[in-house]
């Protein structure tokens, strides 16, 4: 497996000082990363920590309350919907759930960015398709429909139609949730031969601790919209943080519950009903 050296390669994600809120509620608090060429950055973290929220606004799904997120060295929020477009063509994007179309087949999802995306006639479609495919271990699985599939051939599915336009920049979220460990430990493993054979950037969002520890060569760890550490697996595992080793031994946090605050919260909303 290759290890990226964070000092000498090129800076494709940049993001400083993001903060983010849904209504009046803040999920992220100054978030600053840097993703550089080559590497395979996971950012993890409990339910709630934020993770969710900085992929979308990596994607500009979403528009930053403060700050700047730079992919490619272009500030993506000041870009032009055409400039954005022609941006978000050097981006691969594996869903959660795979988000397959149901209608169509394997072949067809993949094939399906090609068809939008491009001119390309029909076989040199259908052929990368295929090609991409075989490199997830799917050969022979094209006709198929998504309802056929396992849940692991759903994830390397969806990870095919990512790759299909060959992508400078991955985004992967939770590519093990919902699989066994003997899965979830193969598709780590695909995840680290498409970054050696492709030299794509990767962004892995997950909670889970032995994928992350498997595939990262860098872990931000996320915690109530902030960023507690980042650091190799070694420097993350050896953290002194509370929070953090609390996250990684699965320990529950302590709540102090001052009774005053809590009954104020509790009769704030009846004031003049």
């Amino acid at each position: 497996m290759t290890r990226v050296d964070s000092n000498s390669s090129e800076v494709v994600i940049q993001v400083a000082g993001l903060d983010a809120f849904y209504g009046e509620r803040q999920i992220l608090d100054g978030v600053d990363l840097e993703v550089h060429q080559g590497e395979i950055r996971v950012v993890m973290g409990g339910s709630g920590s934020g993770k969710s929220t900085l992929l979308r606004h990596l994607l500009s799904l979403n528009r930053p309350a403060a700050g700047s997120i730079r992919l490619f060295g272009e500030e993506i929020n000041r870009l032009s919907s055409r400039r954005l477009h022609s941006l978000r063509r050097r981006m691969g994007v594996s869903f959660q759930g795979g988000a397959l179309f149901n209608s169509l087949t394997v072949e067809e999802n993949v094939a399906f960015p090609l068809r939008e995306h491009t001119r390309l006639d029909d076989n040199t479609i259908r052929i990368m398709a295929r090609m991409k495919l075989e490199l997830v271990n799917l050969a022979g699985f094209e006709r198929l429909m998504p309802a056929q599939l396992s849940g692991g051939m759903i994830k390397r599915a969806a990870l095919a139609r990512a790759i299909v336009m060959d992508p400078s920049l991955l985004f992967f979220d939770e590519p093990s949730a919902g699989l066994d460990p003997v899965v979830s430990a193969d598709l780590d493993e695909l995840i680290l031969r498409l970054r050696d054979a492709m030299g794509m950037t990767i962004l892995v969002v997950t909670h889970e601790l032995d994928s992350a520890f498997r595939i990262a060569d860098r872990i931000t760890v996320l915690d109530k919209g902030r960023i507690l550490v980042t650091g190799s697996v070694d420097e993350v595992r050896n953290s002194d943080n509370r929070r953090v080793q609390n996250l990684l031994n699965r320990r529950a946090e302590e709540v102090r519950v001052d009774p005053d605050a809590y009954l104020q919260r509790l009769t704030d909303d009846l004031v003049g009903l």
